[in-house]
């Protein structure tokens, strides 16, 4: 265990982004206590995941698909480096500038993300559906200085305050007015092919990855070169054991850190490939392993649960290991999900803090209702709430240690992320005597009722196993006599109509699965109910409608 101290040089001429790090001594204990973790002191993490596989002989595998597009590891080079030239002449950036990205899953944004990284710049990815005034509070924090945007994008972007000057379109359309001239697809045809790496120390940070907004108010968490190869060389290597024959798939934005490490860079690593697509449906994404032989899917609790319903519509046989994070995954889900294709779910739990997954299972390891173990790499346990570890059978603060750890850009709330070098991910967990971990809530959904502590999860999955219902969230109501009340919200199938009947019905399952007193006392029907872009269940609404 470690506080790495920044004595390498940074090869960052811009040091606005090291400036802004917290305080070393609220950073979290780092632990490289794999073979695997020792990384020089020099490092960039795009020559070690591109650039070395096209050294070593492997440009002409496969890379990267899209809807018409195919790229071998040599042409992924070529595009990669084309952005870079692009990037540091015709749009003056320098190393630690920040670059903000904004697009759908594409190739072409996969590498201009990769491009950023290479150059020495940071990358600060921004989901497809956020608004102008959302863009413009990201651009502010991190004092962005160009911004690469597809085309089908731009009008939030042009609407948004604080947009720098240097604002390049790319898959733009032929037919698009004006826009070939300022495309980066037009610069990058004046560009060479070939682009040496930023001689970037370890820990010079390369990416500012916003957090999601399940607490409605996100933050921005600073990440080094090293921990993107952390992320890959723990979860993927260990738990997901993939290899260069695997084609990833799945639905999580190249913006969030679930889908830049399982469609981007974990593939890349281990010289597999992957296919991005836009706008996936569950019946779509289905209808795409299918056609493009995948053998990795990544997506959300919510889409595995819909996908099991037409599962057998489609040729899944390629399909061999499918992952599930994001949110907690019903056992309900899990077990239809396994029902419907013979896959055993590798559920996960991560942060954006923390990069990507920390804690899972796969194969014989799995243990039902149980995310999993830590993951080599990483350390777990429970806290109490004096912060003390405590033994099986206790709910309490789940806390992580890794070689990636909490650093927030500028902002006070890493005093509550991070204690005594845990990390705090906000998750209530229990660990059993076999040292499995299992979900309980998010610290700040337990339900307290007439005394009894509910967890909403627990009562969601009761309430999924019900023929009628396709989508719940479950939170405490104020209740002047038990202080809170469960309230389930839920969204029915289709052939099924909200009464104080179907309530009732609901009521009376719920207390047939688990015990009677967590039943939901309130019963809310809804169209549906409101997620981030991530597909995580956004609860405060919930408890503010």
């Amino acid at each position: 265990m470690n506080r790495p101290t920044a004595a390498e040089p940074s090869a960052h001429l811009d040091q606005f982004a090291r400036q802004h790090l917290p305080p070393m001594e609220q950073w979290p204990d780092l632990v490289f206590d794999l073979p695997e973790l020792q990384y020089p002191a020099r490092l960039n993490c795009v020559a070690e995941i591109l650039d070395k596989a096209v050294a070593e002989g492997r440009g002409a595998r496969l890379a990267l698909r899209g809807d018409g597009i195919s790229w071998t590891y040599a042409e992924l080079q070529q595009q990669v480096d084309r952005i870079v030239n692009v990037l540091l002449g015709p749009m003056g950036q320098v190393p630690g500038n920040r670059v903000l990205l904004r697009g759908a899953n594409h190739p072409m944004m996969a590498a201009a993300v990769l491009a950023v990284l290479k150059a020495g710049l940071i990358a600060v990815p921004t989901m497809p559906l956020l608004r102008a005034r959302e863009l413009g509070v990201i651009m502010q924090k991190a004092q962005v200085q160009a911004v690469l945007c597809a085309h089908a994008l731009r009008e939030e972007i042009e609407a948004a305050p604080n947009r720098p000057e240097r604002t390049v379109w790319f898959n733009v359309p032929a037919d698009a007015d004006g826009a070939p001239q300022a495309s980066l697809d037009a610069l990058m045809a004046a560009q060479p092919a070939s682009a040496a790496a930023c001689d970037t120390a370890a820990d010079d940070i390369c990416l500012i990855s916003f957090t999601s907004g399940t607490t409605g108010v996100p933050k921005g968490t600073m990440h080094f070169h090293r921990d993107v190869l952390a992320i890959c060389d723990c979860f993927p290597r260990h738990i997901l054991k993939c290899g260069a024959d695997d084609l990833f798939i799945g639905t999580p934005p190249l913006a969030f850190t679930f889908g830049l490490g399982g469609l981007l860079l974990f593939p890349l690593r281990v010289g597999a490939a992957a296919v991005l697509l836009e706008k996936l449906s569950p019946e779509s994404l289905l209808q795409a392993i299918e056609e493009y032989r995948a053998t990795i899917c990544f997506t959300a609790p919510t889409f595995y649960r819909q996908m099991a319903a037409q599962a057998s519509k489609h040729d899944l046989s390629s399909l061999k290991k499918s992952v599930s994070a994001g949110e907690a995954l019903p056992v309900a889900t899990r077990e239809a999900w396994q029902q419907a294709t013979g896959l055993r779910m590798i559920d996960g739990i991560g942060a954006t803090e923390m990069l990507h997954i920390f804690i899972s299972a796969a194969g014989d390891d799995i243990r039902p209702g149980a995310t999993g173990k830590p993951i080599p790499g990483y350390r777990a346990c429970v806290l109490d709430h004096k912060g003390q570890p405590v033994g099986p059978g206790i709910v309490g603060r789940l806390a992580v240690k890794g070689p990636t750890g909490c650093r927030y850009m500028d902002d006070p709330r890493q005093r509550d992320y991070v204690l005594n070098g845990w990390n705090l991910t906000g998750d209530a967990y229990e660990m059993d005597a076999d040292g499995y971990f299992f979900y309980r809530s998010r610290t700040d959904d337990m339900i307290i009722s007439a005394g009894y502590n509910i967890a909403g999860p627990e009562v969601e999955d009761a309430l999924l196993r019900h023929p009628a219902v396709a989508e719940c969230g479950v939170v405490g109501k104020p209740d002047e006599e038990r202080g809170q009340v469960v309230e389930a919200h839920i969204v029915l199938k289709p052939g099924f109509e909200p009464s104080p009947d179907m309530a009732a019905q609901l009521q009376d399952f719920v207390k047939e699965q688990i015990a009677p007193y967590k039943y939901p006392r309130s019963i809310r029907f809804l169209s549906s109910l409101p997620r981030t872009e991530t597909g995580k269940l956004q609860r405060f609404k919930l408890r503010s409608t």
